[in-house]
């Protein structure tokens, strides 16, 4: 298996299309990429490097090694944060899952004893493949939450983040306990209740209602499309999987024979494994430039309307204290008090709004420029590999006619 996958040069593979290519930081203060990374049995050792011309750093290059649970006690400060409030947060990066992947290999190691040596050879490269793929684009998708985190104007200025990048020793950040899961799902159930109260209600402000509207419906079709694709691209690997199946079984009949038709077989499993080879590319683009593309976006649209969540909550807030200074008003009681309590709700909801209005309209802009590229890539490696495999076809009729 690989579980030790170090210092290799394809460790690293493209970031899930579309989601960096904002982050173009060659001319940044802060650059921030992951070089390498180490799988082991049950956790993944990223390694974090950062180039810095910002006084708040020590050193202008910097790196130090980070588990997944650092990345998410990152995320969640910021979050946690009420100066971030009016900030669409870059989601965190998912939990790395080899788990499949490893069952795979480990059925496979017990089933060897029933397949041919050749068989049981392409099968091993195939599931090798997907583990690295997993592996690479697991460390990619923790990359791109800091290279959004770094290019951000304000989120780059964080002190835990600066912590993140430049501490060289283990965070020792430790896992959420039970009792803080079940209050984390609690408090999970009471937002979603709360946030389909505060959705409901009508925006007075059209700007802010158009968006709520929009990104309801857009995260509900994203959602539903990275559905469709990972099924599209499941079952291209299923294609490539079962090519295997005939390669070998061809080759073998030809081992058997002892007359042309022997060569006639032997190249119809080479026409196979070709084609096997093929699919596997088709399917790693699409999941590539697609399926990661969307699967991204529908935890960035999340971030987007968790935004519009705290700007409708602040709001709420800042009603409250209105009524309430009503009352104390009508009471002659704590008036000042109340006075003051509904000007630092009025400020906080205004400097909520102008922050989630200018987050909002570079959301649209990155989503588009990230759907554009993709798809224009997409297309044309599509282009490209059915001229190969067109190609391909060509080259096996005329072989096979020959022969």
């Amino acid at each position: 298996m690989m579980d030790g996958v170090d210092d290799d040069p394809e460790l690293v593979a493209e970031a899930p299309a579309g989601q960096a290519e904002d982050e173009d930081s060659s001319d940044s203060p802060l650059q921030v990429e992951i070089s390498d990374a180490l799988s082991e049995k049950d956790k993944v050792k990223f390694t974090v490097q950062t180039t810095t011309s910002l006084p708040t750093f020590k050193k202008g290059k910097l790196s130090v090694s980070r588990q997944h649970e650092e990345f998410i006690w990152l995320h969640d400060s910021y979050v946690e944060n009420e100066d971030y409030g009016g900030i669409v947060i870059p989601p965190a990066p998912p939990r790395p899952d080899f788990d499949s992947s490893r069952e795979k290999l480990q059925r496979l190691g017990e089933g060897e004893a029933t397949m041919t040596k050749e068989e049981f050879s392409k099968m091993k490269q195939e599931l090798e493949a997907e583990y690295l793929a997993i592996f690479k684009k697991t460390v990619a998708m923790h990359e791109v939450f800091l290279c959004r985190l770094a290019a951000h104007p304000i989120l780059s200025q964080d002190r835990n983040f600066h912590i993140f990048l430049e501490y060289d020793q283990e965070l020792s950040v430790r896992g959420k306990n039970t009792k803080e899961i079940l209050g984390g799902f609690l408090k999970s159930m009471m937002k979603s209740a709360d946030e389909v109260l505060v959705s409901g209600a009508k925006d007075s402000d059209e700007f802010f209602e158009h968006e709520k509207i929009f990104l309801l419906e857009y995260h509900m079709r994203v959602k539903e499309s990275a559905l469709k694709a990972d099924k599209m691209t499941r079952a291209h690997k299923n294609v490539s999987e079962d090519y295997i199946g005939i390669s070998t079984w061809l080759y073998n009949i030809g081992e058997q024979e002892y007359s042309k038709l022997s060569r006639f077989l032997q190249l119809s499993s080479d026409m196979f494994e070709k084609y096997r080879k093929q699919q596997g590319r088709v399917a790693s683009d699409q999941d590539l430039k697609l399926t990661d593309l969307l699967r991204y976006y529908v935890r960035e649209t999340q971030a987007a309307k968790d935004l519009l969540y705290r700007r409708a909550r602040s709001l709420v807030d800042a009603e409250n204290t209105g009524r309430a200074l009503d009352k104390a008003r009508a009471k002659g009681k704590d008036v000042q008090q109340a006075e003051m309590q509904q000007k630092l709700a009025m400020h906080k909801f205004d400097s909520l709004s102008t922050s989630a209005r200018q987050e909002l309209m570079d959301f649209k802009m990155r989503r588009v420029a990230a759907f554009r590229k993709n798809l224009v890539e997409m297309a044309e490696l599509e282009l490209k590999h059915a001229k190969a495999s067109l190609q391909m076809l060509n080259n096996s009729l005329t072989a096979l006619q020959n022969c």
